[in-house]
């Protein structure tokens, strides 16, 4: 059988990858914000309104507790789902019918942990002091200049915070991303029988695949950026093997250059194309495959492909670095996340950099739908894209509806990122699967996920640079994807032992 993650390069070179997890479409989706107050209802939800669309699906933080800081990721106890969403039994039952994916958190914990609230209390003491890491483990004699402005930060300042223990003393505590997500020592004794529980439970409730969350920024080390250092790979290395004994495959979640993606890929199972969501922005923005054409003849073939999560849209994923040029030309990047402003009247700038709090400096905080300045075909000519690209497509929930920017969210949160993070009702679902842009997108799912040429061999013909012709062909069966970004508009034939068909055609 040939795998999904074949190329067919210009030369025809191939690239062979197996992999346990379904080839079809995946939904990304927190809980309690698609309509549903539990797992039970998820999956009744998967069921039936949302019957056919997916193969598999990532459930976002539901751990103890799903409204801290951070939405989850910031758990107090990562053992324990949230008992308002249900229990590993029904965590259980979702993993029975589909791919489930599920977040190991490995580079920190909330500060309200059990484990956390011991170290404060009996400092040096404590059974868990060994799983914090303190400025001082890292840096003994302390840090000098020269090592502070050598660590990558993924927000402003420093990423370091002083805790004041019950004895009076006080710790510069290692917290990467906030105040309250307190980073682990991932080496510690405790840090790595930490890890291997969680891999444990997860095995056991039958998880098929880990999203390793900021794995990135897991090893510090005195004299580095302390990001994505040669220590890092051996350590998602060493956790991949790990969670393999389980039967787990692993998804790398890294905001990076793009070549670093490419090096990170040929150690683990899967890897995020976060570069593709700015390479079709591109696309449609100018109307010119050429900057997207170069990407899928390099990109890695073990990727889970998005538009949107719940993060934001990934700018450094495209950039240069260091010198080195990166997918898109910084100048033109910076035209295009002017161009995502522009086309959202504002409310992108609202959520991003300094404008709203749990900052990321790389990412543009905006829908993907009003990021395409709420142009529904635009909209559908990018999944068409996401689909026929190489690796396992996933469709983050906000964006299988195509909607707006969540404002009142923002104003309450002052979180950049709830712009993209809508607490949907039940009735705003019922009336979201009635929208013809709903049903035009459930039709091109159903496509991508029952078509057997997706279990074959991808081919990027060549075309000029507003065409783009994508095929997949798997024996006698074939699909291709035909777009127009000059006139905005795509074609999608099948090709069997009958002749041509076509399946669809948008506008």
């Amino acid at each position: 059988m040939l795998s999904l993650f074949t190329l067919v390069h210009d030369i025809n070179d191939p690239f062979n990858f197996d992999t346990s997890v379904k080839n079809k479409i995946q939904l990304i989706t927190y809980v309690d914000r698609i309509g549903c107050s539990g797992f039970k209802e998820l999956n009744s939800l998967l069921q039936n309104e949302l019957d056919g669309l997916f193969g598999g699906i990532h459930v976002l933080p539901f751990f103890h507790p799903i409204d801290g800081e951070d939405a989850g990721f910031d758990p107090i106890d990562h053992s324990l789902v949230d008992p308002r969403l249900g229990d590993w039994s029904d965590v259980k039952s979702l993993t029975a019918t589909l791919d489930v994916m599920a977040d190991l958190i490995v580079n920190h914990m909330s500060s309200e942990s059990k484990e956390f609230q011991d170290f404060l209390e009996h400092g040096d003491d404590s059974k868990y002091a060994s799983l914090f890491l303190t400025v001082d483990s890292v840096f003994p004699e302390g840090p000098s200049k020269d090592d502070l402005q050598s660590i990558y930060r993924p927000r402003p300042g420093l990423p370091f915070t002083e805790y004041k223990l019950s004895d009076g003393s006080e710790k510069m505590i290692w917290t990467t991303f906030t105040q309250k997500q307190i980073d682990i020592d991932v080496h510690s004794e405790s840090g790595s029988t930490y890890l291997e529980s969680m891999l444990k439970t997860y095995g056991k409730a039958g998880i098929s695949m880990i999203r390793l969350d900021a794995a990135g920024y897991a090893i510090k080390k005195a004299g580095s950026s302390c990001f994505m250092i040669p220590e890092t790979f051996n350590f998602i290395d060493e956790l991949t093997q790990k969670a393999k004994k389980q039967g787990i495959e692993v998804l790398v979640e890294i905001h990076s250059f793009y070549e670093t993606q490419m090096e990170i890929a040929k150690k683990v199972d899967f890897v995020y194309d976060f570069a593709l969501p700015v390479l079709v922005l591109d696309c449609l923005f100018n109307s010119n495959a050429k900057h997207l054409k170069e990407w899928l003849r390099i990109a890695p073939r073990n990727a889970v492909t998005v538009l949107d999560t719940h993060d934001g849209i990934g700018v450094v994923d495209v950039a240069g670095f260091e010198g080195k040029p990166g997918l898109i030309p910084d100048k033109e990047l910076d035209v295009i996340v002017e161009q995502i402003h522009k086309n959202s009247e504002g409310r992108s700038r609202k959520a991003t950099g300094a404008a709203a709090s749990n900052l990321d400096l790389y990412q543009v905080n905006c829908t993907y739908f009003e990021a395409l300045g709420k142009d529904e075909t635009a909209y559908l000519i990018a999944r068409a894209i996401q689909f026929f690209a190489p690796g396992v497509p996933q469709v983050y929930y906000v964006g299988l509806f195509g909607d707006d920017n969540d404002m009142e969210l923002l104003e309450r949160t002052n979180v950049g990122r709830d712009i993209n993070r809508h607490y949907y009702s039940k009735e705003e679902i019922r009336k979201k699967i009635e929208t013809p842009l709903f049903q035009q997108l459930s039709k091109l799912m159903r496509l991508r996920n029952n078509h057997e040429a997706f279990n074959g061999i991808f081919g990027l013909k060549q075309t000029t640079d507003e065409q783009l012709l994508i095929q997949w062909t798997n024996n006698q069966d074939s699909i291709a994807l035909e777009v127009d970004l000059a006139l905005k508009k795509f074609t999608i034939q099948g090709i069997n032992g009958s002749g041509k068909q076509l399946l669809m055609k948008v506008p």
